[in-house]
This record gives structure tokens, C-alpha cells and sequence, in this order.
């Protein structure tokens, strides 16, 4: 089996233009979060609260994004190096070769 038999590798299927819409709402709600805590007509404390409220839930998930994409490339590893695997059991086999 040749180099040119095997399959790709995966693919990345974001473009450019997905990956900026992608910052630019990020950042979007996160100043819209922002404003909306600093002009709340409550008292300084509460405003704070929902202030590190908010930096809490972003580096949640931040870390969870993380998190998710580290299991999906260590998978995807995985199954790259089971695939080697088989490729090169299945090229050193040969079926006509007499049993020692």
C-alpha cells in the first residue's frame, strides 16, 4: 500500500472568516456583559459579584473548550497510530506463506 492510499488526516473545517465571527462575538458580548454590570443601578458590591460571576463563567468555558478539543485530538491520535498499526500488520501478512 502506497502513501498515496492512505486517508488524510483530518481536516480542519473552520475558515478564516468562521474563526473571526467567532472572536468578534466573543468579544461583543463580553463588552455588552461588561457595560451592562458597570451601568447596573445597584450598589458596588453586587456590581462586583456580577463582574467576577462573569470572568468566572468565561473561564469555565474556556477551559471546558480546552478540555473538549484536547480529548478530540487525542482521539483523533489515537485512531491515526491503530490505523498505522493495521496498515503495516496488513502489509507484512502474507496469506500463501506456509505455517512454521
Amino acid at each position: 500500500m502506497s502513501s498515496s492510499d492512505r486517508s488524510p488526516g483530518p481536516v480542519p473545517s473552520t475558515t478564516a472568516a468562521f474563526h473571526l465571527q467567532a472572536v468578534a462575538s466573543f468579544a461583543v458580548s463580553l463588552a455588552a456583559v461588561t457595560v451592562g454590570v458597570i451601568y447596573l443601578p445597584a450598589d458596588p458590591w453586587v456590581r462586583a459579584f456580577l463582574a467576577v460571576s462573569v470572568l468566572y463563567v468565561t473561564t469555565s468555558a474556556f477551559t471546558l473548550a480546552k478540555t473538549v478539543r484536547d480529548k478530540q485530538e487525542r482521539l483523533t491520535v489515537v485512531n491515526r497510530v491503530d490505523q498505522a498499526r493495521l496498515e503495516k500488520l496488513l502489509a507484512e501478512h502474507d496469506p500463501f506463506r506456509p505455517a512454521a
